[in-house]
């Protein structure tokens, strides 16, 4: 992880931090043991090849209160009322951010989103350690995200499997086309294609339709950032690109929901 951006160094040196801390107060096997009270997946991947087979776009719609480049992004912040009033907006699926110290998130957001609607939800946090995967289970998520700009590819292969294990979806992020060539030794549906440069924090839609033709046929792609206008949504779709992660856009409005049909009309 030579090359990986100082941003995310930072992230990633607090999170090694808090696995420590977070498994001194609970095993992983008290977690694991908690997962037989939890109910079965809903089946992220399953919303999403719903979505896009009834000719429509795949919304992963996004609970964000604050991130490290804008600070607080939504000082009134209900993960309840924002997951309802997405699934209200045609949400295939949502996402959660339960990273604490960069962006505001943590696990309660999750449950309370996901105890309001019946979407399937993605824990969105930087996952490096199996630890993360079965939390992610336990705490009810659906779906765990990967970004390969933070892991090695055995690493990656590992956590892959243990989501696997556990009946978890997976998003694996990239930004650039080694990090697209790396993700393919896993076999998921879905590539998230993140248009914010993590070294910079800059975004650009180019970044998705740079790597487009890389990405094999049988994979779904993700685009996520940056998508703010009809302009950019009627962009991806004419490159063939129908899901989109969405969040600070919603998550600037009043009603988040209403946000999301008006974008994606």
């Amino acid at each position: 992880m030579s090359d990986t951006p100082t941003v995310l160094k930072k992230i990633v040196a607090r999170k090694i931090e808090e696995i420590a801390e977070r498994s001194d107060k609970r095993s992983i096997s008290d977690l694991q043991a908690s997962i037989l009270d939890q109910s079965a997946c809903r089946g992220f991947v399953r919303a999403i090849e719903a979505k896009l087979a009834a000719g429509q776009a795949a919304i992963i719609a996004e609970a964000k209160k604050a991130s490290p480049s804008k600070g607080v992004i939504r000082e009134d912040f209900d993960p309840a009322a924002i997951a309802v009033s997405y699934q209200q907006g045609g949400a295939a699926c949502l996402s959660v951010l339960t990273d604490r110290d960069f962006f505001q998130g943590s696990e309660e957001y999750l449950q309370m989103a996901r105890n309001a609607c019946s979407l399937p939800v993605i824990r969105k946090d930087f996952i490096i350690d199996p630890y993360q995967v079965v939390e992610a289970r336990a705490i009810g998520a659906d779906c765990i995200l990967l970004i390969v700009a933070c892991l090695q590819d055995q690493q990656m292969i590992e956590l892959d499997a243990a989501a696997k294990e556990l009946g978890l979806d997976v998003l694996v992020e990239v930004h650039s086309q080694n990090e697209l060539e790396r993700s393919l030794i896993l076999d998921n549906t879905l590539v998230g294609i993140n248009n914010r440069n993590l070294h910079t924090f800059e975004t650009s839609l180019d970044t998705t339709f740079d790597l487009l033709p890389f990405v094999p046929d049988d994979r779904i792609v993700v685009t996520e950032s940056s998508i703010q206008t009809h302009e950019d949504v009627a962009a991806m779709r004419a490159h063939g690109v129908n899901s989109f992660l969405v969040g600070e856009t919603f998550m600037r409005a009043d009603q988040p929901g209403e946000k999301l049909r008006e974008l994606f009309l």
